[in-house]
């Protein structure tokens, strides 16, 4: 018999109960091997879990760098489009709202600029009056230009004024519903292209100053809000509910307006107010003037192309995880970083570990300059970032794949006759067409990644227009194969 010490209260508590009878006392033994089987299984499995995890093949990491509106969300959703499709039918019809305050905007943005020459006319001074999108209008448009014509103004284009006022109620919403992704930035506090190449006197990377890193901001977050939930017995919930009438309210408004909005995009003198300002909002990310019947339609539903054009802001940081190969089963992420100046400080928590970036920098924006910023050239500004990241000494070994973006908004724009030494005096005598132009800006980059990155490594350009879905499915191909050869040969599996 073995005697229990009274001074041990674990032996106590394992102890037989006393005077057990032998029909206890079996009943107990049952009970306790049952709870060692229950164990045994639990443990055997934390086992397995960890033998599975060390097992499980490191996923591809892919960064995507680049200014605000250069390409990069763009990009991830072509991404999404051609390695995803399940996910990118489930967000289809949610990206309707987005194309419909783009267009909304389009219009409000057209109009406004409309308004304010009727006012000017009307007026001595040149007082601009005050507008809820005056972080939409472009570059060229509060520019000291020559004296405008003398438009002929009609009861028509104030009759427009009239019609057209329930879009701003209608955008209102929308930028409500949302989201801060709805909203273009004006300004920034950073003063520098890439804050998070900084240091301070200790020589440590100073911590963000604006906000933290939250992977559900930005547009993903913004489509959560829109997609359908329902109760556990499958029927929609009432806020679904309340939201479908909502949508069904916006697209009888935009339906309602439809005649209207081609009247205005149409109109001679709203055509000699564009030109004169050199306002070519056709270049704008999110233009969809030139689609108002498709989308002013009961059953408008948004194709792929849309969907890439849609303009969303991304706030925050976007985190995109996908298979890309089923054989492989290689599991892909993808960041998708806000490009504004002041979001720039939080790109450093990124860097550590990732396989390759994707650098766009869009290339017809020679001409353009930063909304945060209006002193600072965007192309300018593009340089300068990829000067930070090429000479980032975490990012010594780092695959770095660039795609001069927006080639075909280059294209455009030489064809209208812009000449690109007016804007960048180094580019001199050169022929002023747009094949000359891409292998200029391809040299700059190239010279700029040899002069300052810490070690001779290659890197891949392409010229890109990641809007054009089939000539970027294109692209993602070859860019995928050479990402993923690095990788498998970093983790010695080549």
């Amino acid at each position: 018999m073995v005697r229990m010490s009274s001074d041990d209260p674990f032996a106590l508590a394992l102890a037989p109960p006393p005077n057990e009878t032998a029909v206890e006392k079996d009943a107990r033994e049952r009970a306790e091997a049952d709870a060692r089987k229950v164990s045994d299984a639990i443990d055997e499995q934390i086992r397995q879990e960890r033998t599975a995890l060390k097992k499980k093949k490191k996923p591809v990491k892919v960064l995507l760098l680049g200014q605000s509106e250069s390409g990069k969300s763009a990009t991830l959703k072509n991404f999404q489009l051609h390695y995803a499709r399940g996910e990118w039918a489930e967000e289809r019809a949610s990206w309707r709202a987005v194309i419909y305050l783009n267009l909304i905007r389009n219009v409000i943005h057209v109009l406004d600029l409309l308004l304010r020459e009727m006012s000017l006319s009307l007026s001595e001074g040149d007082k601009r009056p005050g507008t809820s999108n005056a972080d939409y209008f472009s570059d060229s448009d509060f520019d000291a230009l020559s004296p405008a014509p003398a438009y002929r103004f009609t009861d028509k284009h104030r009759l427009l004024k009239l019609r057209l006022a329930p879009l701003r109620r209608v955008q209102a919403d929308l930028e409500k519903r949302l989201g801060p992704g709805s909203l273009e930035v004006r300004s920034t506090t950073a003063t520098s292209a890439s804050p998070f190449d900084t240091t301070d006197k200790q020589g440590s990377v100073p911590h963000p100053r604006e906000f933290g890193i939250n992977s559900t901001n930005g547009w993903r977050s913004a489509l959560d809000k829109l997609r359908p939930s329902q109760k556990d017995d499958g029927r929609p919930d009432s806020a679904h509910r309340r939201r479908e009438e909502e949508n069904d309210e916006v697209t009888d408004v935009l339906v309602g307006c439809k005649e209207d909005m081609k009247n205005l995009w149409e109109d001679s003198v709203v055509k000699q107010i564009l030109a004169h300002r050199k306002s070519k909002i056709e270049d704008s990310p999110g233009f969809f003037l030139n689609d108002i019947d498709r989308i002013g339609s009961h059953d408008y539903e948004p194709k792929d192309e849309d969907i890439v054009r849609a303009r969303l802001r991304t706030v925050g940081v976007q985190e995109h995880r996908f298979v890309m190969e089923e054989g492989i089963g290689k599991e892909w992420i993808l960041y998708d970083v806000g490009g504004t100046r002041s979001s720039r400080a939080t790109w450093a928590s990124y860097f550590d570990d990732v396989d390759a970036i994707i650098f766009l920098c869009p290339i017809s924006c020679f001409d353009e300059r930063l909304r945060e910023d209006r002193r600072v050239n965007r192309l300018e500004d593009s340089y300068q970032l990829w000067r930070s990241v090429c000479s980032s000494r975490i990012l010594a070994k780092t695959q770095v794949i660039l795609f001069l973006n927006k080639c075909d908004l280059l294209h455009n724009k030489i064809k209208r006759g812009m000449r690109v030494r007016d804007y960048i005096p180094s580019f001199a005598d050169r022929k002023n067409d747009t094949l000359t132009v891409m292998k200029y800006f391809q040299q700059h980059f190239k010279e700029i990644s040899k002069l300052v990155s810490p070690e001779p490594r290659p890197f891949f350009i392409h010229f890109t227009s990641v809007i054009d879905t089939k000539a970027t499915a294109a692209t993602l191909s070859v860019v995928e194969e050479s990402i993923l050869r690095t990788h498998l040969r970093n983790a010695d599996l080549l």
